[in-house]
């Protein structure tokens, strides 16, 4: 039996983000999915090799590859919908959980345990908790990211975002992420110029 799955995941690359902010650089949920993807592998190496910590880095990089899978179906809701109200979040919550119930559906049978836990989750053990924590602070790294990549264009309409990303990034208390704001993320504010010098 033919199966949708594969090329509905490339569909991400159409799903467009920050659709309620003026962008000088467009950003689809395919990219967004490989810079979590990217961010989450080096936040668990960060922890392993700074830390002392025994991450999985590639099992953290394929949870991030997915993470936002279902939106091929719900497209990006923006975060300001999303969580204007507990009840709109539950409402919110229980579309995308349809959306990757009926993604899993089109993975061919035979690697449906493969595909399951990246594209519904399931009930974390410890190990997967950690991992989980990971690919979430990767994902607020990238919109920090995105944030700074505006701001250095100068584009304002990103000034708010960057200040609520940098206090959910500090809330998070987390070495590895601290780590990287401080030795790698300056240079997400500089022109190509300077960063060859």
């Amino acid at each position: 039996m033919e199966s949708h799955f594969t090329a509905y995941m490339y569909r991400l690359r159409y799903i467009e983000r920050w659709s309620l902010m003026r962008n000088t650089t467009r950003e689809t949920v395919a990219e967004h999915s490989y810079h979590v993807a990217l961010l989450a592998h080096m936040l668990c190496e960060i922890g392993n090799r700074i830390f002392g910590r025994s991450l999985n880095a590639d099992r953290a990089a394929s949870m991030a590859l997915f993470h936002d899978a279902a939106e091929v179906f719900t497209g990006d809701i923006p975060t300001p919908v999303k969580h204007h109200n507990p009840k709109m979040l539950a409402n919110f919550r229980e579309i995308e959980a349809l959306a990757a119930e009926r993604l899993l559906g089109m993975v061919p049978e035979p690697l449906q345990d493969a595909y399951e836990p990246l594209i519904i989750g399931s009930s974390p053990d410890a190990e997967q908790a950690e991992l989980l924590k990971m690919v979430k602070a990767a994902d607020l790294l990238d919109a920090y990211m995105k944030c700074l990549s505006e701001l250095s264009s100068g584009n304002r309409e990103f000034t708010v975002a960057k200040g609520q990303t940098e206090g959910k990034l500090t809330a998070l208390d987390m070495p590895e992420v601290d780590w990287f704001l401080s030795e790698m993320a300056p240079s997400f504010s500089k022109t190509l110029d300077e960063l060859s010098e």
